[in-house]
C-alpha cells in the first residue's frame, strides 16, 4: 500500500552515528522531527541542530522548503545555520592564521546557502569581509576565499552593490589591473565587477574608468580559459550599460585592436571546445556590434542633405562614369535632368526623377544607400557588371539594382535580428562574422550579386521581383543555417544552392511536412506497391483489348497505310490487320490476322528493332526510334513490327505486352502512374491521422500479465 501524500521515507546520517531510517511526517513541525532524530542519539540542545542534504549543495532544511524533500532522499543531521553562522563570524576575526583561512574556506561554501547567508548577514559578517578585503594584509588562498564568501553572499540580494565602499571597489579594481596576483584571484575580481556594472550608472562609471578596454583585452588573451571567460563577462556587461555614443567608441577601438580576429583565431578555432556561456558572450557581442547599424537603419533620406545627395549621385556616377563625363555647358539643364532621371531609371530606382523617395522608407533607411554606395566603391566591377548587364536587357527581365538593394538590406535586417534587444539565453553566432571587418557590408555584396544571379536563373520579370527575393532569402538562411567559418565559404555554398536546388529542397520538406518519408508510411507504401501495380497491369491490358491504330512506314518513310491491333478478351490472342482511313474501332472479327500469346518470345523497342534497322531507310529519325518496338514470335526471323502514334501509347503498349511475357512493366509511366495511385491512396488511409506525429518507431507492446483474474466471469453472475 502507498504512504500517505503527507508522509517521506528518508534517511537520516550523523557522523559516527548510525543511520536512522524515518518516515517524515510532512505536517509535524520541523522541530518536533529534529527532537526526536536528537532524542534517539541522545543528543541534548535539538535547536541547535538543522537537517541539510547530504548530497549535491546541500542545502538546509526549513518550514518553507522541506515539501520539496522526495522519498529516498538522505539528510543529514548538522549544526544549525545560526550556530554555524556565529561560529564562522568568530574565526575569519581570528589571529590565527589556520583558523582564520578554514573559516572563511568554509564560509565560502555555506554561503551559497540562502539560510545560512541569512543568519551571517544579519550579524553584520559582510563588514567583516569588507575588513579583509580594504586592509589587503591577505593575500593568496584567504584572499580567494575571501572574495568567493563574498560574490556568494551578494548574489542573494539581501545587501545592494550600492553600498560598497570606493575603498573596496578600487582594492578590487588593482587585483584586475595587478600583474603577480593569482589567477583564481582575477577570475573572482573580474566575477565582482561584472555584477557591479549594471547595477548603477556610478558603479559603471567606476569600472569603465578604472579597468580600461586595454587591460581587459590583455586578460581576453590569457591562456587561463576561466579567466579569459570573465574577461569576456566583464567586457559584455559594459557594452551593455553603456550609452549607444560610449557603445559605438568602445566598439571602434577594439576594432582598431582587431578583438575580432583574435577572437576567430584563438577562441571560435582553439583547441578547447566552446563553452555554452562563452557562446552567449560571443552572441551577444555580435548583436551589439550589429546593432549600431540600427541608427542609419531607422534613418530617412533627407532630400535637402548635400552629403546624402552627394552618396546618391555617386552611385550613378560610377556606373555611368563615361556618360557622366560630358562637360557642364555641353547639355541643357533640362536635357541633363532627363539624362540623370534615365541613368537612375537604369539603376532600379522606381522613382527615377527623384531617387530620395526610393530611400525615404524606413527601415532600412540611409543603411540602404550605404550598402549599395560600400558596393559600388569596394566591388566596382561587380557593380558596373550587376549595372550594365541589366541596362541591356529587355525592360520586362531587367533585376532593378536600387530596388533590390533596399529589399534586401531589409532582409539582412530582419535576418540577423538587427534593431533587436538581445536575448539573454541564445548562444547563436555566426563564426564568418568574427573574420571580417564590415561584416555586414561584404555580407550585402555578396547577397546583392546572389539576387542578380538567381534572377537571371528564374527568368525573372518585373512582375516576379517578391518571388525572386522569397528565394534569395531562403538561399541565404538555409547557407547561414550550416554556420560557414568565414564569407568565402558562405560565398561559395550560397552560390552553390541554385534555384533548382531550392526547388528540390522544398519539394523534400513538403514530403518530409506530409509524412510520406515517415518509416511506418514508407513501410504502408511498400505494402501497397504489389496491389497497384496489378491494378495498373490490368488497365495496360484493357487498353490493349480496346486497340489502338498504327500507321505503316515505308523505307521512304511515308506514313501512308493504317493497320489496328487489338487483344482478345481472353487475353489469349492478338489481332491485327490493315484498315481504311476513318474507321476508328473495327470489330475484332475484323482483323484477320492473328498471334497467338503463348508463340510471343520476346518484346524489342529503340533501335533493337528490325524494321529501324532496314538499309535504304536513309537517316534514324529520333522520334521514330523512340516510338518503336517489335514483337518476336514462332522464330526470331518473325516479327511484328510497330511504330505508336504518341509516346502514352507507346508506354501503355510495351507494358501491356510485358504482362503478356510475364515481366516487369519498365516505362516511365508505370512509375508516374504508380506514384499518383501511392499518393492518393496512402492520403486517403492517413486522413484519420491528421495532424497526429507518426513515430518512427511502433510503441512497445507491453507484456501479457501474470494472471488473467481481472477477467469477468459472467456465467457467476447468471447464477
Amino acid at each position: 500500500m502507498p504512504p500517505p501524500k503527507d508522509v517521506v521515507k528518508i534517511a537520516i546520517q550523523m557522523v559516527g552515528a548510525v543511520p536512522q531510517l524515518i518516515d517524515l511526517q510532512q505536517t509535524k513541525p520541523l522541530a518536533s522531527v529534529l527532537k526526536d532524530v536528537c532524542d534517539k542519539w541522545n543528543l541534548p540542545n535539538a535547536e541547535h541542530y538543522a537537517l541539510q542534504y547530504a548530497d549535491g549543495r546541500q542545502t538546509y532544511i526549513t518550514e518553507s522548503n522541506r515539501r520539496d524533500i522526495k522519498n529516498g532522499s538522505i539528510l543529514r543531521l548538522t549544526i544549525s545555520p545560526d550556530q554555524e553562522a556565529e561560529q564562522l563570524y568568530i574565526g575569519i576575526q581570528s589571529k590565527n592564521v589556520d583558523v582564520k583561512t578554514d573559516s572563511l574556506k568554509k564560509l565560502a561554501s555555506l554561503s551559497q546557502d540562502i539560510t545560512f547567508a541569512q543568519e551571517f548577514i544579519s550579524r553584520n559578517g559582510l563588514k567583516q569581509i569588507y575588513s579583509i578585503v580594504e586592509e589587503g594584509n591577505d593575500t593568496g588562498e584567504m584572499l580567494a576565499h575571501t572574495l568567493k564568501a563574498f560574490t556568494e553572499l551578494m548574489e542573494h540580494d539581501f545587501v545592494s552593490w550600492e553600498n560598497l565602499s570606493t575603498v573596496f571597489i578600487k582594492k578590487i579594481v588593482s587585483y584586475v589591473n595587478m600583474n603577480a596576483v593569482d589567477a583564481s584571484i582575477q577570475q573572482l575580481s573580474l566575477s565582482i565587477l561584472e555584477n557591479m556594472v549594471p547595477t548603477s550608472r556610478l558603479l559603471f562609471e567606476v569600472v569603465k574608468k578604472e579597468v580600461t578596454l586595454d587591460r581587459l583585452l590583455t586578460h581576453l588573451q590569457a591562456t587561463n580559459a576561466q579567466l579569459q571567460l570573465k574577461a569576456m563577462a566583464l567586457l559584455i556587461a559594459l557594452l551593455l550599460s553603456a550609452t549607444d555614443a560610449e557603445r559605438r567608441d568602445m566598439m571602434d577601438y577594439l576594432r582598431e585592436k582587431n578583438i575580432r580576429q583574435f577572437i576567430h583565431k584563438n577562441i571560435i578555432h582553439s583547441s578547447e571546445p566552446l563553452k555554452d556561456e562563452m557562446a552567449h558572450y560571443l552572441y551577444v557581442l555580435q548583436s551589439v556590434s550589429l546593432n549600431l547599424c540600427e541608427q542609419r537603419m531607422k534613418m530617412s533620406m533627407d532630400p535637402y542633405s548635400q552629403e546624402q545627395r552627394d552618396l546618391l549621385q555617386s552611385l550613378r556616377q560610377s556606373a555611368f562614369e563615361s556618360e557622366s563625363e560630358v562637360p557642364a555647358g555641353t547639355f541643357s539643364t533640362e536635357r541633363r535632368r532627363s539624362l540623370c532621371a534615365k541613368e537612375f531609371r537604369k539603376l532600379g530606382f522606381t522613382n527615377n526623377s527623384n531617387p530620395a523617395e526610393d530611400l525615404r522608407r524606413a527601415p532600412p533607411g540611409l543603411l540602404a544607400l550605404d550598402n549599395m554606395v560600400y558596393f559600388s566603391r569596394n566591388s566596382p566591377n561587380a557593380y558596373s557588371r550587376f549595372v550594365l548587364e541589366n541596362s541591356s536587357r529587355e525592360d520586362k527581365h531587367e533585376c532593378p539594382f536600387a530596388r533590390s538593394s533596399i529589399q534586401l538590406t531589409l532582409m539582412l535586417c530582419e535576418i540577423l535580428h538587427i534593431g533587436e534587444p538581445c536575448s539573454e539565453t541564445a548562444q547563436a553566432f555566426y563564426p564568418m562574422f568574427f573574420g571580417q571587418d564590415h561584416f555586414f557590408e561584404e555580407l550585402f555584396c555578396i547577397c546583392i550579386q546572389l539576387v542578380n544571379k538567381t534572377w537571371k536563373e528564374m527568368r525573372a520579370t518585373q512582375e516576379d521581383f517578391d518571388k525572386v527575393m522569397q528565394v534569395v532569402r531562403e538561399q541565404i538562411t538555409r547557407t547561414l543555417n550550416v554556420k560557414p567559418t568565414s564569407l568565402e565559404l558562405f560565398k561559395t555554398r550560397v552560390n552553390t544552392m541554385n534555384y533548382s536546388e531550392i526547388l528540390k529542397l522544398r519539394q523534400t520538406e513538403r514530403l518530409h511536412q506530409e509524412e510520406t518519408l515517415a518509416v511506418p508510411v514508407l513501410e504502408l507504401r511498400e505494402k501497397l506497391k504489389p496491389e497497384l501495380l496489378e491494378l495498373i497491369r490490368q488497365q495496360r491490358l484493357l487498353h490493349l483489348c480496346e486497340g489502338t491504330l498504327f500507321r505503316k512506314i515505308s523505307s521512304r518513310r511515308r506514313q501512308d497505310k493504317l493497320w489496328y491491333c487489338r487483344l482478345s478478351p481472353n487475353h489469349k490472342v492478338l489481332h491485327y490487320g490493315d484498315v481504311e482511313e476513318g474507321v476508328q474501332s473495327p470489330p475484332i472479327e475484323s482483323l484477320p490476322e492473328k498471334i497467338p500469346v503463348a508463340d510471343m518470345k520476346m518484346l524489342l523497342v529503340g533501335k533493337e528493332c528490325p524494321h529501324t534497322k532496314e538499309k535504304g531507310s536513309g537517316k534514324q529519325n529520333k522520334d521514330v526510334l523512340e516510338l518503336a518496338f517489335s514483337i518476336v514470335h514462332d522464330v526470331e526471323e518473325y516479327c511484328l513490327n510497330f511504330i505508336a502514334p504518341t509516346r502514352y501509347e507507346f508506354c501503355l503498349w510495351t507494358d501491356g505486352l510485358n504482362v503478356l511475357l510475364g515481366k516487369e512493366m519498365t516505362s516511365e509511366r508505370t512509375q508516374t502512374d504508380l506514384d499518383v495511385l501511392l499518393s492518393m491512396e496512402l492520403k486517403l488511409r492517413l486522413l484519420d491521422l491528421e495532424n497526429i506525429n507518426i513515430p518512427d518507431n511502433p510503441p512497445p507492446i507491453p507484456k501479457p500479465p501474470s494472471n488473467l483474474n481481472f477477467c469477468y466471469d459472467f456465467s457467476q453472475a447468471e447464477q
